[in-house]
């Protein structure tokens, strides 16, 4: 799992959260693979609704290029 200092999360734009109340930090592509993991999980244990499922997805496949 990735890991930012609380000082680096703080310091990242709004934009670089997948989801709003800067939810699932994806400024990278090793952030961007473990929000995928961790949405997925999530989502299982119905934690996350399927829209901020879907959103979260969607913005870290932006991040990999894999749009």
């Amino acid at each position: 799992m990735s890991k930012l200092s609380t000082e680096e999360r703080n310091a990242l734009p709004d934009s670089a959260f997948a989801l709003p109340g800067r939810r699932y930090p994806i400024p990278d592509k090793t952030h961007a693979r473990d929000a995928l993991a961790r949405a997925s999980e999530f989502h299982h244990r119905g934690e996350l609704t399927d829209d901020e499922y879907e959103t979260v997805v969607r913005r870290a496949k932006e991040v990999l290029g894999e749009e």
